[in-house]
């Protein structure tokens, strides 16, 4: 075999055992660097996130289910953190971290107001940008009712879970099986009627308004005048009105519907059936 051809093959495997040599010392670094940076996962946080709903919905104060999941291994966040988790998520957690949990019932969010744009009178026709926030800067809102529902949709804008939907009429309705008590609804409406009520309330006050009857009625023919018709007839004293409202305390209330049949507005209403004479929107998928 000729001299120059030996040579060509001399330094091809040269090169060849260099360039695995440095492939060999670079592998090697590499997998020190990586065993050194590398962020070690604690086994805690993968299980809290494994048992979190992983909506990344935010109602907990953190960016997404991942933060909430390491603050809850490390202990800066209780088990209860995850709203749209409810109950069910907090029971599940408790359990994995092995800490006791007191037991509450999930909520649900309830728009105090079912008085549309038929019901309520309007002080003029807005026609301005499509949410209530916008609707309220402008001179109040079109609803007269001071306290009444915009139905333009700010809250359906916030909602992560489509629980909330807003009817033709200008009312928005609450999904009460979607709703994930996230609570981020209440926050959005600018005339704060949107308050979280246990899940298992069904006989509830739609109305908010504070007016002494005459004015109240004025403006909606639904409103609550303080009549305490309510208050008298109610068998468990579970409700008392006070600022010119009507107030149910769950606690006391057996949705016996007494005050939903001798309300003479229709303010109280049953939200499983329509025993008030109103229509209650069922819920949808």
């Amino acid at each position: 075999m000729p001299a120059e051809i030996m040579k060509l093959i001399n330094d091809v495997l040269i090169a060849a055992a260099s360039l695995g040599g440095i492939g060999v010392v670079f592998s090697v670094l590499l997998f020190l660097a990586f065993t050194r940076l590398s962020v070690k996962t604690d086994p805690k946080v993968e299980v809290v996130l494994g048992l979190l709903p992983g909506s990344n919905c935010g109602a907990c104060g953190f960016a997404g289910c991942q933060a909430l999941a390491e603050n809850i291994a490390n202990g800066n966040a209780g088990v209860t953190a995850c709203l749209a988790g409810g109950q069910a998520v907090a029971q599940k957690l408790a359990g994995a971290l092995g800490i006791s949990l007191e037991v509450k019932e999930d909520t649900v969010a309830f728009v105090a107001c079912r008085a549309g744009r038929k019901t309520a009178k309007m002080n003029y026709i807005y026609e301005g940008v499509g949410n209530c926030k916008a609707d309220h800067l402008f001179f109040g809102g079109d609803k007269a009712c001071k306290y009444g529902c915009l139905g333009l949709g700010s809250c359906v804008e916030v909602c992560p879970f489509d629980a909330i939907k807003a009817t033709a009429d200008g009312i928005a309705v609450v999904n009460r099986e979607k709703c994930k008590s996230c609570r981020k609804c209440v926050a959005a409406c600018p005339r704060k009627l949107i308050s979280m009520q246990p899940k298992s309330q069904d006989v509830l006050v739609a109305c908010m308004n504070l007016d002494k009857a005459r004015a109240a009625k004025d403006v909606c023919l639904i409103a609550c005048t303080a009549c305490k018709i309510c208050e008298k007839n109610c068998p468990e004293n579970a409700i008392v009105v006070t600022n010119n409202l009507a107030v149910i305390d769950p606690v006391k209330c057996t949705q016996c519907n007494i005050c939903v049949e001798k309300c003479p507005q229709k303010t109280i209403i049953n939200m499983s059936f329509d025993k008030a004479g109103l229509k209650v929107p069922a819920a949808t998928a």
